[in-house]
């Protein structure tokens, strides 16, 4: 009776790989996996539980699963040049949470990014900070709106005293002040948070900043945006012992039992992939990155930032309340294959929320599936013919799209390919 169901929710998922496989996604916080990362997933491991650190768990016959943590561990350890991981955490906001339960108390201060300001939803009053304390002030910001001003950040901390800061932005064009300030917060006893989501794997490949090295005590993220595993949360530090087992009981059993074990086995792939390819995938997409932006901007589109030169990470910001809005912008171009999201932009009120200004263009993903500066190119074109001229272009996109079926930076066997093609040039 109820099997056809089954077979439309398979058709469903073939719809979606099909039509996914000809669309330009930009949406920044996303990404691909290879299809070795892929091909482990629906092991056995998908039936498992794991609860406890490798040779300490809670169930029998965790051995294997045991083996891949125990070296997962290792190699981020390596990778991120600090003391203490924790792979447990099933997302970045869950990663988050285990943080912030250990370091905030109730009534305690803590500095922010504004949601306006690029903040993420997990740092903020209806989320996971909100549940800790309500005493949330934002960080003052430069007059071009997309960086922290740090002298002003210290004139107010000494007037608010908080107990933490959160670093990180779910927009995220620049570098944050972690070393100006870092020595100011160290005297003071203040705990600097760095939230690393979307720039994780940019910092993975050496080519955006070191937060540690700069000063956080901590660093959280998610591990699918661009750093380009599956979707789980990591936390890192170079704290004393005592300092991370506060952490290591928020994150088992404060905010996660069971760590899903499908998902773990395929991020051990993509931290090998990252430490063979991770310099070159994080240089190509910053130099994307830029070169739409500029291309964009070139071509009328308010482009944010380009005293800056637009961008130092994957991403882009773009006014586009001429062209109708935040909202209608983002499906006007799902209409034409081009997928991204709206957002509101530092100038705006949260009010605007709903249909804010601006647009968010992240490069990782197409990065991935070997664009570079010449591709960018025709992605400010498509843009340029279908947001200035009202043109249709999904079908042009479509046939764009297939040339760029290989992911890149990978360990796949040609015959994983959709579409075989010479490595780009």
């Amino acid at each position: 009776m109820y099997e056809r169901n089954v077979s439309w929710i398979e058709s469903i998922v073939r719809e979606q790989n099909e039509w996914r496989s000809k669309t330009i996604n930009l949406i920044a916080s996303e990404n691909v996996l290879s299809a070795r990362s892929r091909k482990v997933m629906g092991s056995d491991f998908a039936h498992r539980y794991a609860e406890g650190h490798p040779g300490e768990r809670y169930y029998q016959g965790t051995d294997k699963i045991d083996e891949i943590e125990t070296r997962l561990k290792k190699e981020l350890k390596t990778l991120f040049n600090c003391r203490h991981v924790d792979v447990r955490p099933i997302s970045g906001t869950v990663a988050n949470d285990a943080v912030f339960s250990r370091f905030i108390k109730s009534g305690d201060v803590v500095m922010v990014n504004s949601t306006s300001g690029g903040g993420h939803i997990s740092h903020h009053k209806a989320g996971s900070v909100g549940k800790y304390t309500k005493n949330i002030v934002d960080f003052p910001l430069t007059s071009d709106l997309y960086h922290i001003d740090a002298d002003a950040t210290r004139k107010l901390i000494n007037m608010v005293n908080p107990r933490v800061l959160i670093f990180g932005k779910s927009l995220f064009l620049f570098p944050e002040p972690l070393a100006e300030l870092s020595e100011f917060c160290k005297e003071k006893g203040i705990v600097m948070i760095y939230d690393a989501a979307h720039v994780l794997g940019l910092i993975a490949g050496g080519k955006f900043q070191d937060p540690l090295k700069d000063g956080a005590n901590v660093v959280t993220a998610s591990t699918h945006k661009t750093f380009f595993g599956s979707q789980r949360g990591i936390v890192f530090s170079n704290m004393k012992d005592r300092e991370w087992d506060e952490i290591d009981r928020g994150a088992f059993p404060g905010s996660s039992s069971n760590h899903h074990l499908d998902t773990l086995v395929p991020l051990a792939i993509t931290t090998y992939e990252i430490l063979e390819f991770g310099k070159d995938y994080a240089e190509q997409t910053i130099k994307n990155a830029k070169t739409l932006a500029r291309h964009l901007y070139e071509s009328g589109f308010q482009v944010q930032a380009p005293e800056f030169d637009f961008t130092e990470s994957h991403q882009i910001a773009v006014d586009v309340a001429s062209h109708g809005r935040g909202d209608e912008v983002a499906r006007i171009l799902k209409d034409n294959n081009i997928i991204l999201n709206m957002n509101l932009l530092p100038f705006e009120p949260t009010a605007n929320a709903a249909n804010p200004s601006g647009i968010r263009i992240g490069v990782q993903e197409m990065t991935r599936f070997g664009m570079k500066e010449k591709e960018m190119a025709e992605i400010a074109r498509f843009f340029k013919l279908c947001l200035k001229e009202g043109k249709y272009v999904g079908g042009e996109v479509e046939e764009f799209r297939k040339k760029y079926q290989k992911v890149y930076y990978s360990f796949d066997d040609p015959e994983d390919w959709s579409e075989r093609q010479p490595a780009p040039k």
